[in-house]
């Protein structure tokens, strides 16, 4: 190797490590000269357990940049297509709501008067519901592909907003490792480090039955087992305060109807099953608190909410949190060896996107020549607050009110993280702002307004009198409003007509 070279090596395969190699090699080629050796270390002795995972709509664009064909991708991943998620129950038992994540705001031009998100502010202070200012709900609930037929030209989208997927994490990690040319790739185990005697840093990597493997910048793809950063004194920093969720129960089910282009996330008694269409099979899973349900509990209020029997593959103990710090020393944590949250939002990939793009703001040659500190120190205060950011959006889902267990009573008398506390008496008195949360660097994709509305509202948390009161100051935006909403609700019904079946279209590549 050459020593000017530099060798970035990431540590565990998956699907954070195989993006990371490609996305990190993407940004490399753009700038570095020479480009540095990118080598992904994997462990063959690393079971997944794969039962579905939900993507934002991130990584399309991030596959669509890495030049992958999305008729491939689906094909040999056996991907879905993801709108949003529907949630049942979380305000009230049987009461449901989607949660699209596209935003009409990006197809037209707002008025000059406009503040924020005047789009769901005029069907707030109307007393509609958000949701169906969103072309993605239509799509959801006739279970549509983002496609229709149109003759000679064959499939053309529906839309020019970027959805997402639902995918097997093993088969996504696969496809991307055969995407992988020119990186190498390690069959081994890491049993240990070599650190420098007087920076710390790590040299080299101690390999079983192979020679010592010299590095000058990891990355640590490892996931729960953490073994990289674990080893450079890193500290966790737990949401269990407000995400008491505790273990997940994954378990496969067969198809039962039309496949789904949506994430279902059904409230239970002491937390929620999630419910992942890929084309083979539903992946699904309860994520519960272990202090109010026992396993076997668990697996009957599965059964009982199904109307049949399951086979859990296994039961997982999580801690949700974040590393203290995301980067120490020349060792930067990935994926779920970074973070855990309940996998309610999609923000483990969409995560794990966002930092690789703000990992790869430093050039090859900062990363690889050891002077790393000004980044660094930017790159964990960045990262420390877009986390923190996703645990205090999911705990936002838990403020419905419900009372009718002792998991729920709990959540909604005490549970509601300070700052979801102090946002929701903002939204008493005024419509939800980009202004309300903590700006985010580069103008990078991350959970504000956009997302935020479609759940308040859903919850039933955001008054009308605010909203109301807004419009009425500037009329001239109210009545844009209406009619741009009137006009966009028509062509949304009209496009999701015209859009083939999803399973039909899955089938048809």
């Amino acid at each position: 190797m050459n020593e000017k070279q530099g060798h970035i090596a990431i540590v565990g395969g998956g699907t954070a490590g195989w993006l990371a190699a490609l996305v990190l090699r993407k940004a490399f080629q753009k700038s570095a000269t020479p480009l540095p050796r990118i080598s992904v270390i994997e462990s063959p002795n690393i079971p997944t357990v794969g039962v579905g995972e939900g993507s934002t709509s991130l990584l399309r664009q991030i596959l669509l940049d890495l030049k992958i064909d999305e008729a491939e991708f689906l094909k040999e991943t056996g991907a879905t297509f993801k709108f949003g998620i529907l949630h049942n129950g979380w305000a009230v038992p049987g009461q449901s709501y989607y949660g699209p994540i596209d935003d009409p705001h990006f197809l037209v031009p707002a008025p000059p008067d406009a503040r924020g998100p005047w789009l769901h502010t005029a069907r707030i202070g109307s007393g509609k519901p958000v949701q169906d200012a969103h072309l993605f709900t239509y799509l959801m609930r006739s279970k549509k592909a983002p496609f229709a037929s149109s003759g000679d030209k064959g499939m053309v989208p529906v839309s020019p907003l970027h959805h997402a997927y639902h995918f097997d994490q093993a088969r996504l990690g696969r496809f991307l490792a055969r995407k992988a040319a020119g990186i190498d790739h390690v069959k081994a185990e890491v049993h240990d480090i070599v650190r420098h005697p007087e920076t710390g840093d790590i040299t080299d990597l101690r390999l079983d039955g192979a020679a010592d493997l010299p590095v000058d910048f990891i990355v640590d793809c490892t996931g729960f087992r953490r073994a990289i950063i674990g080893r450079m004194g890193a500290s966790w920093h737990s949401y269990a305060d407000i995400l008491p969720l505790n273990k997940a129960m994954p378990f496969w089910v067969e198809h039962e109807g039309p496949l789904a282009p949506f994430t279902e996330a059904r409230a239970l008694s002491a937390g929620w099953m999630w419910r992942i269409p890929t084309q083979e099979r539903m992946g699904c899973g309860y994520v519960f608190s272990d202090i109010h349900l026992s396993a076997d509990a668990a697996r009957a209020e599965i059964e009982a909410s199904l109307g049949h029997a399951i086979e859990p593959r296994g039961l997982i103990s999580i801690d949700p949190g974040r590393q203290e710090r995301a980067w120490i020393g020349n060792c930067v944590s990935l994926g779920l060896s970074q973070s855990f949250l309940e996998p309610l939002e999609a923000t483990s990939i969409h995560g794990t996107l966002v930092q690789l793009l703000l990992l790869s703001q430093s050039s090859a040659a900062e990363l690889t020549g050891g002077n790393q500190r000004a980044a660094r120190d930017r790159y964990n205060e960045t990262v420390a607050g877009q986390v923190d950011d996703y645990a205090h959006f999911i705990n936002l889902h838990y403020a419905g009110g419900r009372t009718d267990s002792p998991f729920w009573a709990e959540m909604t008398a005490g549970g509601i993280a300070p700052a979801v506390q102090n946002r929701l008496k903002i939204w008493q008195k005024e419509p939800v702002r980009r202004a309300h949360f903590p700006a985010f660097p580069d103008a990078l994709p991350h959970v504000q307004e956009q997302l935020h509305v479609p759940v308040l509202d859903g919850l039933g948390l955001l008054p009308r009198g605010p909203s109301r009161n807004e419009m009425s100051v500037y009329p001239k935006v109210r009545a844009q409003a209406r009619k741009t909403v009137e006009g966009l609700i028509a062509e949304f019904k009209t496009a999701a007509r015209q859009a083939v079946d999803h399973g039909d279209y899955l089938r048809s590549i």
